[in-house]
């Protein structure tokens, strides 16, 4: 099976930057309104430099209908730059030599991490451990059990830093590597109770953030996050998690991003498990043990990425909601506004370049166009909606 690309392969080796102020206007470029990480390496591709992207966005962004576009300012991102240097943060490039590798293989890799701690653990096989903040006893500590088994197989244990599943999996992984991935700035520790544990992990693994430093974490930006927990990650055990929960959402991530995805099983009496008994009813690897998830990612040879998303056993795949939306499609339209194919419930681009027929790069330019005048949103694995 051919090796999926890494979005560090669509950035030419030349646009990386070479010094500090060239590093300044790529954080410049990336922290612009409307450059998602798809128009962020557009524009880098098309204009060579981040220098050159910026000179060239406003006019980009006129010929998109926005008038009197202004990109992020170099006194912003140079005050962002001092800030992270102030914490001993130091900053990931996509395409280069310190950035992990496998996250660079989903669609849209942060072009910027903020890390502090050892970038090395972004090189070893890792998996990761997610599950409900409210989790019971027996959640958490099956998630300490998990981390520490798999931890001292050489895997390093990837979560997000919250209560309950998240906290026990990361400080039963210390011993052996860590990466705590954050919604909010690299220096800015949510919930507070965890400071002491993330000072811990900034000492022996890595905590890593795309957002701007200082920044306060949203409700959104968790989301968000959840698409780089599991780009990390060859699979993600989702240990406790309710319906309606942010574990699942890491769970698709995962699926669109080729990993594996594993599930402890619980009580159907608790609202807690029944995120993780729908994954397993859906084809979802069933986790008791660490040997559990050894077996279930054997048949991976990352970042060999499957795109055969046929489970085992014959069970049912597990859907996007919105994917009984397009199962069925109509003939190509190949004359329609991309507008009037898009709605509030997103849909992968791949969707619009079959239902429109037309070229790729044309509805990516088509989209990137409407990412900067502000109609439409761009979403984890690839999916855009209306704004």
């Amino acid at each position: 099976m051919p090796e999926k690309p890494s979005c560090s392969d669509k950035i030419p080796s030349s646009a990386l930057p070479t010094t500090e102020q060239g590093a300044i206007a790529w954080l410049r470029l990336f922290r612009s309104s409307r450059v998602g990480p798809t128009t962020f390496i557009r524009l880098l591709r098309e204009h060579g430099s981040a220098e050159a992207a910026l000179a060239a966005l406003p006019e980009v962004a006129a010929a998109a209908g926005v008038r009197n576009y202004v990109p992020c300012s170099r006194a912003i991102a140079e005050e962002e730059w001092a800030a992270a240097l102030a914490v001993a943060a130091r900053p990931l490039l996509l395409g280069a030599s310190d950035y992990p590798p496998l996250l660079a293989t989903i669609a849209d890799a942060p072009p910027l991490l903020w890390a502090i701690g050892d970038p090395a653990l972004g090189f070893r096989a890792s998996v990761a451990l997610v599950g409900a903040r409210n989790a019971s006893a027996i959640g958490t500590r099956m998630s300490a059990q998990l981390a520490r088994d798999l931890g001292a197989l050489g895997y390093v244990i990837v979560s997000g830093l919250a209560r309950g599943i998240d906290t026990a999996a990361h400080s039963a992984a210390i011993e052996h590597g860590t990466i705590a991935v954050q919604a909010g700035g690299i220096d800015t520790i949510y919930p507070a109770a965890n400071t002491s544990l993330a000072a811990e992990i900034a000492d022996r693994g890595l905590r890593l953030s795309e957002m701007p430093v200082g920044h306060e974490p949203r409700p959104q930006d968790f989301p968000r996050r959840n698409r780089i927990i599991s780009g990390l990650a060859q699979g993600v055990v989702v240990v406790e998690g309710a319906l309606r929960s942010g574990s699942l959402i890491t769970a698709r991530n995962a699926l669109d991003q080729g990993r594996e995805v594993m599930a402890v099983p619980g009580s159907p009496l608790d609202p807690r498990a029944g995120g993780c008994n729908q994954l397993i009813r859906d084809g979802a690897a069933l986790v008791r043990t660490a040997e559990d998830v050894l077996e279930a990612l054997a048949s991976q040879k990352m970042p060999h990425i499957q795109k055969d998303r046929t489970p085992r056993n014959g069970a049912r795949p597990i859907e996007h909601p919105q994917s009984s939306e397009t199962v069925a499609t109509p003939p190509p339209r190949s004359d329609e506004p991309l507008l009037t194919l898009l709605g509030p419930v997103p849909v992968p681009e791949d969707v619009l370049i079959r239902e429109t027929g037309r070229p790729a790069a044309q509805i990516a330019a088509e989209l990137t166009d409407l990412e900067l005048s502000g109609q439409i949103r761009r979403h984890p694995g690839g999916l855009v909606s209306l704004a």
